[in-house]
């Protein structure tokens, strides 16, 4: 594929889950489609697994991730957010990293998570 062609994947009426172009791959917000309403320990574990998955699927891995942002429904629960964070993200290779409050589309996620990453192929 050239690298100026714009590859989608998991499209969908609303959103594509990936796109990636010209050797950076962007994540569409990964939520806790299968943990709705679970602590956040729970779904963190589950959207950071999403991630694995989509940045896989392109040749990419959490290593390479170049910026991430993070959106909690209640900041208060940064700590135990933290705590799976820091045993999923590869040691020196933490990326750039926002984390905010935010008001979520389901109440019933805690966490919202975006990442750019560069495809390692």
């Amino acid at each position: 594929m050239p690298s100026s062609a714009i590859d989608r994947r998991h499209v969908g009426a609303r959103l594509s889950e990936t796109a990636v172009f010209n050797g950076v791959v962007y994540l569409a917000g990964q939520i806790p489609e299968n943990s709705p309403g679970a602590d956040i320990t729970t779904q963190t574990q589950e959207v950071l697994g999403h991630i694995d998955r989509l940045l896989a699927e392109v040749g990419s891995s959490k290593q390479s991730i170049l910026q991430c942002q993070i959106y909690l429904s209640d900041v208060s629960e940064i700590g135990a957010m933290n705590t799976v964070w820091d045993a999923w993200v590869v040691p020196g290779h933490t990326p750039p990293r926002a984390t905010v409050q935010a008001l979520l589309a389901n109440p019933a996620y805690r966490i919202e998570v975006v990442v750019v990453a560069a495809v390692e192929q």
